[in-house]
């Protein structure tokens, strides 16, 4: 099957569209600009020789031969011996007693009427449109518009198209050289910043164009991927840090654990006791490789083909039934403040589970006999949001952007269990949903609020 190719897009392709594009407007313009005046002036032409020659047939009705004889010898004394215009009278006997040609010319049509042929006058052809009438008596009378006088309009007409059409090629080649330099600028920065890059730079970006250029939404939307490569890798470099220091610590446990039972051989209770310790160790980091396998699966976006509708209150008030008994164990009031339904497209399963980081947190850091609170309600018709907020010790404001980075942890919290990973995990599942996780004072203690987008369609 043929199929058409179309020409790549570089400053030649440019330069030859502009070109035929220009040459095709011209056409369309002389074209029907030659036909209208050619038309035109045909038809005024043989209008005119037909009212001169009625008048002439009027004039030698009333008058007779020798008047019109009179009136065209008076005419053809300014036509410059047929060059405009042509008229000839002659007699039945074949004399002529009018005009500004010697005698009737050879090769006119033998009948009336309106007619195009080539006469010779001078020596020289010329093309004529004449207009022949036979009167009464048998005399003739010839009435003829020379159009060779129009050759030199003509010529004109065609040198102009000519000079248009050289300039529009001037144009479009002076257009291309500007336009290839224009993109190879452009193209030289783009590859010495795509060089800078791969050198690793990852800082560099491309200049942004000033306000108006067309490549401006595409160069912001390239340093916007760049930005996200660069936050990409950064993230990498630092999670690959974070798990190197965060696994050396339950591993080299987990080696001495072993090493010791190896070499002390003790008591089969102390043995067991070891082996729990070893077990914990070990989940510990599973567990920290399981909450990265889940953050990459998030941030890849693959969980969007299950999104379903869900009941964000139903969802939280099972999550605070959940957690109710741990916090009763620390004499903690958990409650959820219902605000009718409301309905949002996710994953039901990371929402469950990034609600349950929340109020685990909560309940890690509250004091006895604190409160915790969960709610979900619609903040606008934008945006739902899902809230928890406790009277504990909260988070300082400057450590609030770095606790949703993966293994950062503060200061109060390094005692206590967990890798740094809970709220990082609820960070993604909110970007995830179109929203973000917002961490304000609750005067005391901390309120985290899950917004996510109200309208989003399934995958």
């Amino acid at each position: 099957m043929f199929m058409l190719r179309l020409p790549g897009f570089s400053a030649r392709t440019i330069a030859i569209g502009y070109a035929l594009v220009s040459l095709l407007v011209l056409a369309m313009f002389a074209g029907p600009l030659w036909y209208g005046w050619h038309t035109n002036i045909q038809q005024v032409r043989t209008e005119l020789i037909r009212s001169d020659s009625q008048r002439l047939v009027n004039l030698f009705k009333r008058n007779g031969a020798y008047a019109v004889a009179a009136a065209i010898d008076s005419q053809a004394a300014g036509t410059n011996d047929g060059v405009r215009k042509i008229l000839l009278f002659m007699a039945p006997n074949g004399v002529k007693l009018a005009g500004n040609l010697p005698g009737w010319p050879a090769g006119l049509p033998d009948h009336d009427g309106v007619a195009d042929a080539t006469i010779l006058v001078d020596g020289e052809e010329r093309r004529i449109e004449l207009n022949r009438v036979t009167l009464d008596g048998g005399y003739r009378l010839l009435l003829a518009s020379n159009l060779n006088r129009f050759d030199e309009l003509e010529r004109f007409f065609v040198y102009g198209l000519l000079g248009c059409a050289a300039t529009v090629m001037l144009g479009a080649a002076l257009g291309g050289v500007l336009i290839r330099r224009a993109l190879l600028a452009r193209v030289q920065g783009i590859s010495e910043t795509t060089a800078a890059i791969i050198d690793g730079k990852l800082s560099r970006r491309l200049a942004v164009p000033a306000e108006g250029d067309e490549l401006q939404l595409l160069t912001r939307t390239v340093n916007g991927m760049l930005d996200q490569i660069e936050h990409l890798v950064t993230g990498v470099q630092d999670v690959s840090n974070a798990i190197a220091h965060d696994l050396r610590t339950p591993l080299t446990e987990l080696r001495a654990r072993l090493e010791e039972l190896s070499v002390a051989r003790p008591s089969e209770e102390e043995t067991f006791a070891e082996i729990d310790a070893a077990i914990n160790d070990v989940d510990r980091v599973m567990g920290i490789f399981n909450a990265l396998l889940r953050l990459a699966e998030i941030d890849s976006g693959s969980r969007r083909t299950g999104f379903v509708e869900v009941d964000l209150a139903e969802l939280c008030a099972e999550v605070a039934e959940f957690y109710l008994p741990l916090a009763e164990l620390k004499d903690i009031a958990l409650t959820f403040q219902p605000h009718g339904k409301v309905s949002a497209i996710g994953d039901p399963v990371l929402l469950a589970q990034a609600l349950g980081n929340l109020v685990d947190n909560a309940i890690k850091y509250a004091p006895e006999r604190g409160t915790i609170t969960i709610a979900a309600r619609r903040t606008d018709p934008e945006t739902l949001a899902i809230v928890v907020a406790d009277d504990g010790p909260g988070i300082a404001e400057d450590e609030r952007p770095k606790v949703v980075e993966r293994f950062y942890r503060v200061d109060a919290s390094r005692g206590t269990p967990g890798v740094g990973l809970g709220l990082s995990v609820v960070s993604a599942v909110a970007r995830l949903h179109g929203g973000t996780l917002a961490l304000e004072d609750n005067a005391p203690g901390l309120r985290a609020t899950l917004r996510i987008a109200a309208r989003r369609t399934l995958a």
